[in-house]
């Protein structure tokens, strides 16, 4: 078996990521590349979010979280997010008793504000039935933006120096990062982004202050086992530093 694929070996030979975080790109050029219709692309994405959810729970990975829907994504042709919508529900619908069975517990982190009332009662579904597994935490980012999470912290807390629940100079880091949508959540180790672009989006801002990014050129429909491992392969050659020296062995040879 090659040691890559074998989670067992991969973890003897390096420490995988606790908490990976995807932001899901490439759908709409992959359908383009091909001459099909973006639904064509998204419809293939989710395919690529059952493949990924599968191997992160079967490498042992704790928390996986997918970029599935911006607050800025609004803006796109009402034809295409009616589109989003749909898969979005049905994915919740078709795949929601296998990841209980699968003791995986699902999160979803991002403003439910102005959402139809039929979606917010899929989501909150997917919470509660999971909430007790004890397998990967799937969380799912939807309606996201992080500068809209850390205005809604400030916001927060805010309100609570007001009604004397805490004082001002209380207001630290960690304050504010159990005021985020990603309370209780540990700060992801790996960023992946498909598609070759090279940029946050507006993704988990604050959590990946010390975060490891890995872009990848493959579209997010084509995304598989081999790209998740490669991936963590890059991750795993990488020295974490938190803003600290490297270590002497690093040091010595230049890194």
């Amino acid at each position: 078996m090659n040691p890559v694929t074998d989670p067992r070996k991969m973890s003897s030979t390096f420490d995988l990521p606790r908490h990976v975080g995807i932001i899901m790109d490439g759908n709409g050029r992959w359908a383009a590349s091909r001459s099909l219709p973006r639904f064509e692309g998204h419809r293939r994405g989710v395919e690529a979010v059952r493949r990924t959810v599968r191997a992160a729970a079967d490498l042992g990975i704790s928390y996986l979280t997918l970029y599935s829907f911006s607050s800025e994504n609004w803006s796109r042709p009402p034809q295409e997010v009616a589109d989003l919508m749909g898969l979005l529900k049905r994915f919740i619908r078709n795949d929601l008793a296998e990841l209980h069975q699968s003791n995986v517990r699902v999160r979803v982190i991002g403003s439910r504000e102005g959402l139809s009332a039929d979606l917010n009662g899929l989501l909150n579904e997917a919470e509660e039935l999971t909430h007790a597994n004890t397998g990967l935490t799937l969380v799912i980012a939807f309606n996201y933006g992080a500068r809209q999470e850390i205005a809604d912290a400030a916001r927060q807390l805010a309100a609570r120096a007001l009604r004397g629940e805490i004082d001002v100079k209380d207001i630290d880091t960690e304050a504010i990062s159990a005021s985020l949508y990603t309370a209780g959540i540990p700060d992801p180790d790996l960023v992946i982004r498909t598609s070759g672009e090279q940029r946050l989006s507006n993704f988990l801002m604050w959590q990946c202050a010390y975060a490891e990014f890995v872009f990848l050129p493959v579209h997010w429909p084509d995304f598989d086992r081999a790209a998740l491992d490669a991936a963590l392969e890059q991750y795993g050659a990488r020295e974490r530093r938190f803003g600290g020296l490297a270590t002497r062995s690093k040091a010595m040879t230049g890194s």
